[in-house]
């Protein structure tokens, strides 16, 4: 089997940021990268559930919901994939995600979509952790442009 694009990204270059990881007809995916690769400190299960949960439902909130096609978590539990129509400029993509983690940051109340009939896997959230990793990384993009969003090396 040929290797899948987002395995040739040498993950020991990455920092974190946002950055384009492919792009398929019109859907640009951004690689939403909260956490450096392989340097041992990883979104937890439950944190990563509930930014999950935060950031698709502020995406799909937004004014370019209609171009929303996926928000969902890596499986390295290093960042998230945002995956829109390529109508959403680079500019707005990024404004998108400085806009959705100064949400979570900030959030108060109950998580949206975490009741029992309406979640998988209800129990497991952790909205403190989720905050805290969000205020992170909503500063390490506070300045992020269209010139960063190119994989190092």
């Amino acid at each position: 089997m040929e290797k899948i694009a987002s395995f040739t990204v040498n993950h020991d270059l990455l920092t974190p940021g946002i950055y384009i990881s492919r792009v398929d007809g019109d859907c640009v995916t951004y690689d939403v990268r909260m956490k450096t690769p392989n340097a041992g400190d990883y979104l937890s299960p439950a944190e990563a559930h509930t930014i999950e949960h935060l950031f698709a439902t502020y995406a799909r909130n937004s004014e370019v919901s209609d171009k929303v096609v996926y928000v969902g978590p890596m499986g390295c539990r290093t960042g998230f994939y945002m995956i829109l129509r390529d109508s959403v400029s680079c500019e707005r993509a990024i404004g998108l995600c400085r806009e959705a983690f100064n949400f979570i940051k900030d959030f108060e109340g109950e998580i949206p979509g975490a009741r029992r009939e309406e979640c998988g896997n209800w129990l497991d959230h952790d909205l403190r952790a989720a905050k805290k990793s969000a205020a992170a990384f909503a500063e390490v993009i506070k300045d992020w442009g269209a010139e960063n969003v190119r994989y190092p090396g």
